[in-house]
């Protein structure tokens, strides 16, 4: 189903990424995974697409095993790197045809680590076109990113939010955002985009902390920031696993409960294809998303 009436109920939707593992071992432990959070009953799942595309097969073939033997609402992740128009309209016929109602478009990151980004002849230069030619495609929901402490890439902040403003206007139907720790920056982000006519669901990127080096590596990657105080936390203790893996989630719990408060539309969980700490996470908001 289109993703849209979940969003219309009142209470934040919860949801978890996942991305196509490279060996049949992997894709097995992701199906225990899957089996773990199914209680939690998510309002949708996604789907990552790898970089240029390298994924392709294993996304939409995962997307439509969860969509149509597992049974939750599917979003296919979808970008413009390595594909003309021609080949990522044969991506969504598939994605329709195994049932998938909802894409979320990325431009994509520039392909082989590129420093600069690099439009394919025949494709896309930037996300708003990608929406475009999905919404014109088949009748999908089309979420795209967004980024409260802007893009890592992007040269100012205004011309971010301006980016996303044209993703909006070519007929995206929600935003997720990147992951983030500081709650203050998506408030400002969440209050800035809608001053500027944005009115489209805003979706949370959370992302449970369970390995201070791991979220190190995220952040430098990504251009998030982890809030001083909890860096400081986590560094202390980061020599005891347990201890980080418990202070990763009462951190998390604390910034889901801020966001429910403050009327956030939907929570969307990096799992990274494990469900203990998502698990954990949700179940301590369960009063609250009731």
């Amino acid at each position: 189903m289109r993703l849209d009436t979940l969003f219309e109920g009142g209470k934040p939707t919860i949801s978890f990424e996942f991305f196509p593992p490279k060996t049949d071992e992997g894709f097995a432990a992701l199906y225990r995974t899957i089996e773990e959070l199914k209680p939690l009953k998510p309002s949708y799942v996604s789907v990552t697409y790898g970089a240029g595309g390298s994924t392709r097969a294993k996304t939409i073939d995962l997307c439509g095993k969860i969509q149509n033997e597992i049974g939750f609402n599917t979003l296919a992740h979808l970008t413009c790197v390595g594909h003309t128009a021609d080949e990522i309209g044969q991506i969504l016929d598939q994605l329709w045809e195994n049932g998938v109602r909802n894409v979320l478009a990325l431009r994509g990151d520039p392909p082989g680590g590129a420093a600069a980004w690099t439009k394919t002849p025949g494709g896309f230069e930037h996300a708003d076109e990608l929406v475009a030619y999905v919404k014109g495609r088949h009748d999908f929901f089309v979420a795209v990113a967004g980024f409260p402490e802007g893009h890592p890439q992007g040269l100012n902040r205004l011309r971010d939010l301006e980016h996303l403003k044209a993703k909006v206007d070519a007929g995206a139907d929600a935003i997720v955002t990147q992951l983030f720790f500081d709650n203050s920056d998506f408030h400002t982000f969440k209050d800035t985009i809608e001053k500027m006519g944005v009115t489209v669901p805003i979706v949370a990127g959370i992302m449970p902390i369970s390995n201070v080096a791991q979220i190190k590596r995220f952040v430098t990657m990504c251009g998030a920031k982890i809030p001083m105080p909890l860096l400081r936390k986590l560094e202390k203790v980061e020599a005891d696993p347990d201890a980080v893996y418990q202070a990763g989630i009462d951190y998390a719990v604390h910034q889901c409960r801020d966001l429910i408060f403050n009327d956030v539309a939907g929570l969307h969980f990096y799992t990274l294809n494990k469900s203990k700490a998502t698990s954990d996470i949700v179940r301590r908001l369960e009063t609250l998303h009731a």
